[in-house]
């Protein structure tokens, strides 16, 4: 094992554990997965509903993905996606800063960072993907983490009407 892999291993764990987290507290959370869905529709994802189970899911499935390290590319790319999405919809209008007044985009624009390089990189060796034979995926990884921003760009094209939001 080396400095890199124990690395890996502590940032695929944070990025995960946080995405883990926030997708579960979406569905389970204060208002739970319908408050969730009056969010969304607010920001202009139509139908709120359907986005909200769908991001819940993405969150849920690419934390546990991350923190497991398995299929990472896979996982990097939902965090790359989601944070696209949550950007574009909800903090780019609010400037960088994270503390002004409606949450800047810093903390997406990290997440989504940190998504696309661990695509790129891979988990490490101390992983399932690892385990299981699957290699470090290197071009065709970050490849696959592009895929979650043009998935977002393709979602927002089709499903966001921020003039309609409420």
């Amino acid at each position: 094992m080396s400095s890199t892999d124990l690395a890996l291993l502590v940032l695929r764990g944070v990025i995960g554990a946080v995405f883990l987290a926030h997708g579960l507290n979406h569905i389970f959370g204060g208002g739970r997965l319908r408050g969730t869905a009056g969010w969304f529709a607010g920001l202009g994802m139509r139908p709120g509903y359907a986005h909200a189970i769908v991001a819940s899911a993405v969150e849920v499935a690419s934390g546990a993905l991350l923190v497991l390290g398995l299929f990472t590319p896979v996982a990097g790319a939902g965090v790359v996606g989601t944070m696209v999405v949550a950007w574009v919809i909800n903090h780019a209008k609010n400037g960088f800063f994270i503390f002004r007044p409606g949450e800047g985009y810093e903390y997406v624009m990290v997440l989504a960072a940190t998504g696309l390089s661990l695509a790129g990189t891979g988990p490490g060796r101390i992983s399932l993907d690892r385990l299981i034979g699957i290699g470090q995926p290197g071009w065709a990884g970050f490849a696959i983490g592009l895929a979650g921003a043009v998935g977002a760009g393709l979602l927002l094209t089709l499903c966001w009407r921020p003039e309609n939001a409420g």
